[in-house]
């Protein structure tokens, strides 16, 4: 029995001091998924918080059936798309940003920093079932199986969301960063 496993049945027989151990180990992983969305330290901080109490409540519900990585990282991910629909942060089109790639540096390498924040942004403004797909795909390093299940669609539909949206970055970005590989270069 694995250390999440022996926690929950902890909790859900009433130890609700077990519930620490399951925040310190996902904390981190947590706050940087909510980080992909909000980009604010603070504001993912939060989201975190409000994960591990829709977690806490919802744990009982945990049937298994995927691991516990695979759950409270859905969970997790359908709070952070209901929280940035409230509190609609802006967004950079992503139209502007083959324009504002261009314009900025069109005789010189990307610096790291820069092709990292460019990429950021040009995945942040992706519609929401692609910007999704390759958050869980390449930020938190998931398999397929694994994402479909945290998105609850099938692999099919992973893999067309994956290339659909890589297909966006590579139309909106431009010849000088493949998405691929662009994405896995920016830091967690």
């Amino acid at each position: 029995m694995d250390q999440d496993t022996a926690d929950i049945r902890r909790v859900i027989e009433g130890d609700t001091s077990a519930f620490e151990n399951i925040v310190r180990r996902w904390q981190r992983p947590l706050i940087n998924l909510a980080y992909r969305f909000c980009r604010n330290q603070q504001i993912a901080e939060e989201m975190a918080q409000d994960a591990f109490l829709q977690i806490y409540r919802k744990l009982d519900k945990f049937s298994g059936g995927a691991s516990f990585s695979t759950w409270i990282f859905a969970v997790s991910l359908n709070l952070y798309r209901s929280s940035m629909r409230r509190k609609s942060l802006p967004v950079e089109p992503i139209d502007t940003l083959k324009q504002i790639a261009g314009e900025q540096f069109p005789h010189l390498k990307f610096e790291q920093e820069e092709r990292e924040e460019l990429v950021r942004r040009a995945v942040s403004a992706l519609p929401q079932r692609y910007r999704d797909a390759i958050i869980v795909f390449y930020f938190r390093d998931m398999d397929l199986k694994e994402t479909a299940s945290i998105l609850n669609v099938s692999e099919g539909t992973v893999k067309a969301w994956l290339h659909r949206g890589r297909e966006l970055l590579r139309s909106k970005l431009g010849s000088r960063i493949s998405p691929p590989e662009a994405i896995k270069e920016v830091c967690v």
